[in-house]
């Protein structure tokens, strides 16, 4: 007697025994319901198609007790092996819901303990009409750009000496800082009046900084062309270039720090995109507007100098105040990085509108810098990275950090930082040089933990932490308590 070998077939449990008619059975193998004869009224509750012939289903038995339940090697979603081959989108909803609610709860706190504390005043004050002359020394910048055009103007037409030049324009530049520095410690205005005229001035001097840079390299080029035909003999083309007014003033008013002769321009301006932009402009501005007045202000009036104090009582009214900074600060970048640059590029057809990257993804501090602020970041490797690179002088500073070319970056950075903040404030505690600074060693370790860890995430959490939830609420205590207290000094 032989043993019959078990058919694959029956392992399945896909078979089906049927009558041929002739009183013998027949196996068949079982034929898979699919939803089409479902949808198209072929099979009835007993699994029979409709000419009546005995329908094996999937479900009858597929699912048998006996049927293995674990069949290949798998890890669990979570694990770290999978935890990046699963798609998050679920969790991502949740972390909006909750910050929805968390949100939805501290504005119902805030409204049941202050009320509503936007007035009038919101906008403008009559505090603002004495700032007038903060208002006029801001328009009268384009002076320093005017005399800086007439200096290039004679530097080529050889009217003065290369010497007389480089003295000139030191005299303009740096009278373009202290004039407006001069104008607001002279005149008690309102800190956001002294901040925007600082803005404006420092902006201006990176501008004329760039003007004049390009064209003394400009002139360079142009001698040593000069130079190697007078050598060769042929002399038969003159090379000379003119610097022409109309393009200055594009430059000072385009959004850009970087000067050209020309930049790529689009055809035409959408009206309709601008209104648009504009409108945006307006919501988000008091938007920023609303949650200072209505969620910075109370903490920090209800807080005491973070230096001076409980340490505990520090750290919880930085991380308190964290979550409403991080707010606004968010939304200053989305109000003059993406909309006021690209309307004022789309007003000037201006066509290169790459103010800034993907910087919220930036693995190290370093990274963020650079990605950020794109106008600054081209404006420093072109007029100080580069040019302190061809001197040598990362070779005597390269013991100060990743090279001296990053330190002197940072440098200028957190001078800038300081003239906007402390001058305005009336207080020169180096408090914004510091913070400024001590990002020099912080992009060394989140460097080291990249290299280390060679995982993105760990130099962009520690970004966001010490930047965002503990850098800047730190910074808007100390000046505030700080400006208080000067206050208060100068009132006794």
């Amino acid at each position: 007697m032989t043993s019959r070998r078990p058919n694959p077939i029956m392992n399945e449990g896909l078979i089906n025994n049927h009558s041929n008619g002739n009183g013998k059975e027949q196996i068949e193998v079982g034929h898979r319901v699919t939803d089409d004869e479902h949808r198209k009224g072929n099979v009835d509750r007993g699994g029979f198609l409709q000419n009546g012939r005995r329908q094996t289903s999937v479900v009858q038995y597929a699912y048998r007790p006996c049927t293995p339940a674990h069949n290949t090697i798998k890890e669990s979603p979570l694990s770290s092996d999978a935890i990046f081959k699963q798609s998050h989108a679920g969790l991502f909803n949740l972390c909006i819901v909750v910050l929805v609610a968390v949100n939805s709860r501290l504005i119902i706190e805030n409204l049941m303990k202050y009320g509503l504390l936007i007035n009038t005043n919101f906008w403008f004050s009559s505090r603002s009409l004495r700032d007038w002359p903060l208002l006029m020394c801001c328009l009268s910048l384009p002076i320093f750009s005017l005399a800086a055009f007439i200096v290039e103007k004679f530097a080529w037409r050889k009217r003065i000496s290369e010497s007389a030049v480089v003295i000139l324009h030191l005299i303009i530049t740096t009278s373009t800082i202290l004039y407006p520095v001069f104008m607001i410690l002279r005149f008690d205005s309102a800190v956001l009046s002294g901040v925007t005229l600082m803005l404006f001035a420092c902006v201006n001097w990176l501008k004329l900084v760039s003007f004049v840079h390009t064209n003394y390299d400009m002139r360079l080029i142009v001698n040593s062309i000069g130079k190697e035909e007078k050598k060769s003999g042929s002399s038969s083309t003159e090379y000379f270039y003119d610097v022409k007014f109309n393009s200055l003033a594009y430059f000072m008013v385009a959004p850009t720090l970087c000067y050209q002769t020309s930049y790529p321009r689009t055809t035409c301006i959408r009206k309709g995109w601008v209104l648009r932009q504009t409108i945006k402009f307006i919501i988000f501005t008091g938007v920023m507007g609303f949650i200072i007045e209505q969620y910075i202000n109370p903490i920090v009036r209800n807080s005491r100098h973070p230096l001076k104090g409980d340490f505990l009582y520090a750290i919880e009214r930085v991380l308190k105040l964290s979550v409403p900074n991080l707010y606004v600060w968010l939304c200053m970048f989305y109000c003059f990085f993406h909309l006021w640059l690209n309307i004022l590029a789309e007003v000037l057809r201006f066509g290169d509108r790459e103010f800034y990257k993907d910087w919220w993804n930036a693995q190290t501090v370093e990274e963020y810098w650079r990605l950020w602020n794109m106008p600054v970041h081209r404006w420093i490797v072109r007029h100080i990275y580069f040019p302190c690179i061809r001197s040598g002088i990362p070779k005597v500073l390269c013991h100060l950090s990743s090279g001296g070319a990053h330190f002197i970056s940072f440098f200028m950075s957190a001078v800038f930082h300081e003239l906007c903040i402390a001058v305005p404030c009336h207080i020169f505690k180096f408090w914004a040089f510091l913070g400024i600074m001590l990002q020099v060693p912080l992009v060394m370790v989140t460097d080291f933990l990249h290299r280390k860890f060679q995982n993105s995430m760990v130099g962009n959490m520690m970004f966001w932490c010490f930047f965002s939830i503990l850098g800047q609420p730190m910074s808007v205590l100390l000046y505030y308590h700080d400006l208080m207290n000067r206050k208060v000094n100068t009132i006794n």
